[in-house]
């Protein structure tokens, strides 16, 4: 069984915000990414979807993006992107995905997951602007990657690899630990890290590899071509 990421679907089947006006290379993104899905993942599979999944706006108009999503292989385990407008709390999500009756469809918020010998983490993550307001998002992102850490290794326990999802890039700016992702990621010996949100041009702003001994990746579609990128 193997684990893939992709992040920044930005689905839009229900309603109008073709992503093919950001250059030629999203012209029937979607479909691309669906031919590889089936090519690669197997039911027992899982899928890693690190934030900007759908265009909709509220629950109820993401109906058609999660139809999309159901019919493709594997477990799919969401993470909040900023442009997921119609993430709402945890007991909501998983209420209207059991109502339509979407199956392996879960969400990564404030919570963890296992999957086989591995322990899956996250939180959205938050841009590196120095200014009052985004310094308390900063620390309140950070207490959220804390809070899902923590939550992994008391239901899980000790022992296992740690992979962490976020939808900014973790490498902020800002001085000081309660500020720092990577320290937190370092305290909690994470192996992995993936992220998502660069495009186009941000593409030259994506760090991967080895950084403080964790593997980072950078998972957005249009950066990996479309394709599901294995992570393990």
């Amino acid at each position: 069984m193997s684990i893939y990421a992709i992040s920044d679907l930005h689905l839009s089947f229900g309603t109008n915000k073709p992503m093919d006006i950001f250059g030629i290379s999203w012209k029937e993104h979607a479909e691309k990414i669906k031919n590889d899905w089936v090519n690669k993942v197997k039911q027992d599979d899982l899928v890693l979807l690190p934030g900007d999944f759908s265009w909709a706006m509220y629950l109820e108009d993401t109906y058609q993006d999660f139809y999309y999503l159901n019919r493709l292989p594997g477990k799919k385990i969401l993470l909040k992107g900023n442009h997921d407008y119609w993430w709402t709390t945890l007991t909501s999500m998983r209420n209207y995905i059991l109502e339509k009756k979407f199956r392996d469809i879960d969400f990564l918020y404030n919570n963890s997951y296992i999957y086989e010998n591995f322990i899956i983490c996250g939180t959205r993550g938050w841009n590196n602007i120095e200014c009052d307001e985004n310094k308390k998002i900063l620390k309140r992102e950070k207490k959220r990657l804390e809070i899902s850490l923590k939550d992994g290794i008391q239901k899980f326990g000790e022992g296992k690899d740690i992979i962490v999802c976020m939808h900014y890039p973790p490498f902020n700016t800002l001085k000081g630990d309660e500020y720092d992702f990577i320290s937190t990621m370092k305290q909690y010996s994470v192996k992995k890290c993936i992220y998502g949100h660069l495009h186009g041009a941000s593409h030259k702003e994506a760090k991967e590899g080895k950084i403080e001994g964790i593997d980072f990746k950078l998972v957005s579609c249009d950066y990996t071509d479309f394709k599901l990128l294995r992570i393990d």
